[in-house]
């Protein structure tokens, strides 16, 4: 009686490992890799040609092909067999994740030395062309990928610096630089949070440029970078908007001065334009006169010039209140 049900066990156990358990199926957004006996089945190795790796980096990251199980099923397999399914559709993580800690934000340390909490998500999907590092080459692939992702952000935030600082520079005097008074360099590299900010687009796609061969290290393909926030302290929050504050009343006097004064040169070149205009207004009939003169002495002789001027003076001496003679000569005054 009971070696029979001892054997029914067995059948039933039986029928369950190699039967049910043997049948498997794979879903549209998953793909799966067999093993036997711990052993992928493989065919080839992944060839590894990323400029941005080193020598001894791809010969570290080259990993063999595996043979992959596409949507579908169902399938069979052994009883010495192990299916590992992956999850290949895009996913969405936040900086914040970490399975070891909880935490609300990514702190981080800017060139100015002070300390900033960074938020964001990260869009990420599992290779398929290459699945062995992220099934068989780290414990916890995800984690380790995250905080590479992490490491590098850090290191670019502690150095990142405003591409455009330098239009702030245009804006001091030639001479301040000449004196050597070091107000050029302070206005030039600005506050590292306020460039920052203004510059989440190319923080991102520095990450994404970055975190590119992580497909090839891990994989896992990083699709998108989304640092949204960066947060100082209460305190430096402030003083910051106090900087903003004064920095945009500079620029803003500093606006109101140039268009003064190219308000003021304006006029000043329209003044000298109209007092040449009425010089040559004046100076004009005293050369059309000469012109007049030389032609008539040329044509006529002297006694015709003679002739012309005593007929030119005879409408003044009209006009005159008193005359002045001297030496046979009258002058009207």
């Amino acid at each position: 009686m009971l070696f029979t049900a001892f054997l029914f066990g067995l059948a039933i156990y039986s029928i369950y490992r190699v039967v049910i358990r043997a049948v498997f199926t794979v879903k549209p957004n998953e793909r799966a890799v067999l093993t036997s006996f711990g052993r992928a089945q493989r065919f080839g190795e992944l060839p590894v040609d990323d400029p941005r790796m080193t020598e001894e980096e791809r010969a570290r990251y080259r990993f063999p092909r595996l043979q992959m199980i596409r949507p579908g099923g169902p399938y069979f397999k052994w009883p010495w067999q192990q299916v590992h399914k992956v999850d290949v559709a895009t996913q969405a993580l936040d900086l914040t994740w970490d399975p070891t800690k909880r935490q609300d934000t990514i702190e981080a340390v800017t060139k100015d030395n002070l300390t900033t909490g960074v938020n964001g998500q990260v869009r990420f999907r599992v290779s398929e062309d290459n699945l062995y590092p992220f099934v068989f080459g780290v414990a916890d692939p995800l984690q380790h990928v995250m905080g590479y992702f992490v490491s590098v952000l850090r290191e670019r935030i502690a150095n990142f610096a405003d591409p455009k600082g330098q239009r702030l520079l245009s804006m001091v005097p030639a001479t301040s630089e000449a004196q050597g008074d070091g107000a050029g360099p302070d206005l030039s590299e600005g506050v590292s949070i306020n460039d920052l900010r203004k510059n989440l687009p190319l923080l991102n796609e520095y990450m994404e440029q970055q975190c590119a061969t992580t497909g090839t290290r891990y994989g896992i393909e990083l699709e998108a970078a989304l640092i949204t926030q960066i947060d100082p302290p209460l305190e430096v929050d402030r003083a910051l908007s106090a900087i903003n504050s004064t920095r945009n009343q500079v620029a803003a006097d500093i606006s109101t001065a140039r268009a003064d004064a190219e308000q003021q040169i304006t006029m000043s070149k329209r003044a000298v334009d109209i007092a040449t205009n009425n010089a040559q207004a004046e100076v004009a009939p005293l050369k059309e006169l000469a012109d007049t003169l030389v032609r008539i002495k040329a044509e006529g002789g002297s006694a015709a010039l003679a002739a012309y001027v005593r007929n030119m003076r005879i409408p003044l001496l009209r006009n005159a209140r008193r005359i002045v003679q001297t030496t046979g000569h009258s002058t009207p005054a």
